[in-house]
């Protein structure tokens, strides 16, 4: 485990589906600390599903000395503040408050709008109302295709949001990489 400290993850049994599942387990990858995948059945809640999590019933859920922590971006940024987490050291999230705000921001951008308007487009059966939430999408991959020239200038040609290394916002935003690729 982490330094000593016990580290579990509740997710779902078929990895890869869940875009929240693989966010928290792309920032404890980042982070690089270990830990015990515990699958969960989808029909079926755990009693440890429901003890952890009894608002919403539902993975993720990172357990961290037998404390439980819900909600993906919560987890990440858990992930940073825990006291015995440093992992490898490296920050998920940038160090400036306003930078912390702007991550927050896009984050909370793909997660309320952007994704919700991609699995629209699988959801609906009708040509003009699909073809409404393809605009939508592409639209709002474009407000963030922009976003990331400007957290980039200055930095030829940096790969991610943040720069040179994975962050916080390409977290958010990459666990959705399957399901965008898909449709």
């Amino acid at each position: 485990m982490a330094g000593g400290e016990e580290l579990k993850l509740l997710g779902w049994w078929a990895p890869g589906v869940s875009p929240y599942v693989l966010r928290a387990q792309m920032a404890l990858a980042v982070k690089g600390l270990s830990y015990d995948y515990l699958p969960e059945d989808r029909w079926s809640t755990s009693d440890l599903l429901i003890a952890s999590n009894p608002v919403y019933k539902k993975v993720p859920v990172l357990i961290h000395n037998g404390r439980p922590v819900c909600e993906s971006l919560l987890i990440l940024e858990y992930l940073d503040d825990a006291v015995g987490l440093a992992g490898n050291g490296k920050p998920i999230l940038p160090a400036d408050p306003y930078s912390r705000a702007v991550a927050r921001f896009w984050a909370a951008y793909v997660n309320d709008k952007l994704f919700p308007s991609c699995t629209g487009i699988l959801k609906t059966t009708k040509q003009e109302e699909r073809a409404g939430k393809m605009e939508e999408t592409l639209s709002g991959l474009r407000h963030l295709e922009a976003v990331m020239a400007e957290c980039s200038e200055g930095e030829a040609e940096a790969p991610f949001f943040g720069g040179d290394a994975i962050g916080f916002l390409d977290i958010a935003l990459g666990c959705y990489l399957p399901w965008f690729e898909a449709v």
